[in-house]
């Protein structure tokens, strides 16, 4: 029996959208269960998605950026990350395009390293988390002008057995840091291999195909 995400989409009966924000929408759906016939309602937030980056150097140092998130009152050691909210851009170079904004950085080597939903229970939120090599400092005259919260962001090359540590230890928290840092470890333990950046996502709720 292979383990894997199936996709079985229940019948939809009725929905509504309560609430509009810039990021996500809050949506109630009536389904109905194909296994009991029986009616539920859910409400959810709908997401974008969004991508993430576990940038390394050449020392073996993770690239890690601070910022201030509200919803929990903490500056967090975070990874680059961003939403998928441009039209048509694919998730490479979203992500891509969100290491050199959030990290004045690029980055010549892409594998796609893990993905994952990260609250399936309330949010359509998905996440595809790179491993980014060979990095670069984008030049000075094309460094991206960063606003509100991100204007505050603190970029710092952590190695990245001190950083898999802070993990296990509970100092970082933030959930693509965690699951990408934790799916870095795993693969270079095992020597599983990693696929390609543009690995196809086919339960991605926006972009099967990447």
């Amino acid at each position: 029996m292979s383990i894997e995400d199936a996709a079985d989409p229940q019948q939809i009966v009725s929905g509504a959208t309560p609430f509009r924000a810039p990021i996500f929408d809050l949506v109630e759906e009536t389904f109905t269960l194909s296994s009991t016939g029986t009616q539920h309602t859910r409400a959810f937030l709908r997401h974008p998605g969004a991508v993430a980056i576990i940038c390394l150097d050449s020392a073996d140092r993770v690239l890690m950026i601070q910022q201030y998130r509200h919803p929990t009152g903490l500056r967090m050691w975070e990874i680059p990350a961003g939403l998928l909210d441009v039209d048509g851009e694919p998730m490479l170079e979203a992500a891509q395009r969100e290491l050199a904004e959030e990290a004045d950085c690029s980055a010549s080597s892409w594998h796609t390293l893990c993905d994952f939903f990260t609250t399936p229970g309330s949010s359509s939120e998905a996440i595809r988390v790179y491993l980014a090599e060979q990095p670069e400092q984008v030049p000075g005259h094309e460094a991206h002008i960063r606003e509100a919260e991100e204007s505050e962001i603190v970029v710092s090359w952590v190695p990245l057995e001190e950083a898999v540590t802070a993990v296990l230890e509970g100092r970082i928290t933030s959930p693509s840091a965690v699951v990408g840092l934790l799916a870095l470890h795993a693969h270079r333990s095992g020597s599983r291999p990693l696929r390609g950046p543009r690995a196809p996502w086919p339960t991605h709720p926006v972009n099967p195909v990447p």
